[in-house]
């Protein structure tokens, strides 16, 4: 049994669609199309389950790069799904993945030479007051 993966379908596709396509290549245990949960619209890729991995290799070959409602589909052998794959919802936007507002997770080198980055601040990588504690304050601009 071999999972397959479709993309760069048209989000006009359905499952009906994608398995009219692939049925000539053999027997299919299971068609998904993936849904956007909001939208109720297609996402522009889904899967194919095929019993005999032959007549998954041939499906491959005959239908990557085929032009499927105005588009060229990408089909290749699903990969699993990697662990911890992240929130799940919106993208937020920015922001670095170390946690907090960039500071280092200790060990680095930090301003002047100082090490540890953290140095008992108690957050999530920010910064405290210690970290600056000998570097000159600059000039503010007044506030009109």
């Amino acid at each position: 049994m071999k999972n397959l993966f479709v993309g760069n379908m048209s989000f006009q596709t359905t499952s009906a669609d994608l398995k009219a396509l692939f049925e000539p290549f053999g027997q299919l245990a299971r068609v998904h199309v993936a849904m956007d949960r909001e939208t109720g619209r297609a996402r522009g890729f889904g899967f194919v389950e095929m019993v005999n991995d032959a007549e998954a290799a041939a499906a491959i070959a005959a239908l990557d790069g085929k032009d499927m409602g105005g588009r060229n589909i990408k089909v290749n052998e699903a990969r699993p799904k990697e662990a911890g794959g992240g929130p799940r919802g919106p993208r937020s936007g920015g922001g670095n993945s170390g946690g907090g507002y960039g500071g280092d997770k200790g060990g680095n080198s930090g301003p002047r030479g100082k090490s540890g980055g953290n140095k008992g601040s108690g957050g999530k990588g920010r910064f405290s007051n210690e970290d600056y504690s000998d570097v000159a304050r600059q000039p503010r601009e007044p506030r009109w």
